[in-house]
């Protein structure tokens, strides 16, 4: 089935469309939100939230962009349980979190790691040094654009986003230098 079928089979609510649909990008979108998330659980709801609102408005889809339009709503249904999270805590965890020191790393130190290993790497950032990392270095969103999804200055995106690869470069030696 086409993007085009399936969109239309989708808008008039066929549940074995709707299944193919949810089968089609589970698996790639459940990896969007493990990237943001705290852990599987945290995912899970970020998600089915998701998919929610994929359903929900799946009449406003073009269907030649549905695999970037259903990308982008995971990708804002994570920033925004980001946000509802962060109203509930009383400390700001990015202005908290431990400030890595300068070291140097080695050139191939990346390479030693799996894909699953860097994803628990990242998932172990603190939680806005996490959105920062994800939204800059994997869905190639500038600081400007950060600054305004996260309410914070372009500059506070750079240093943070910073402070992020620091914090990533000393867990990635220091898993390296357990495996050796």
């Amino acid at each position: 089935m086409t993007d085009e079928e399936l969109v239309k089979a989708c808008q008039a609510q066929n549940p074995k469309a709707q299944n193919l649909l949810y089968n089609r990008y589970a698996g790639r979108l459940m990896g969007v939100c493990l990237r943001y998330a705290n852990d599987s659980s945290e995912a899970e709801d970020i998600f089915q939230e998701a998919f929610i609102k994929i359903f929900s408005h799946i009449d406003q889809v073009r269907p030649e962009t549905l695999s970037a339009w259903i990308k982008r709503i995971v990708i804002n249904t994570a920033i925004n349980h980001y946000r509802q999270q962060k109203k509930h805590h009383e400390i700001d965890e990015i202005n908290d979190a431990v400030e890595s020191e300068y070291f140097d790393t080695q050139t191939n130190a990346i390479d030693n790691l799996s894909q699953d290993e860097l994803l628990n790497l990242i998932q172990k950032l603190p939680k806005g040094y996490k959105m920062v990392f994800n939204l800059y270095a994997i869905e190639g969103y500038a600081h400007k654009e950060i600054g305004e999804i996260m309410n914070i200055t372009e500059a506070n995106s750079k240093n943070i986003y910073a402070k992020a690869k620091k914090s990533l470069q000393k867990m990635i030696v220091s898993t390296n230098t357990i495996k050796l």
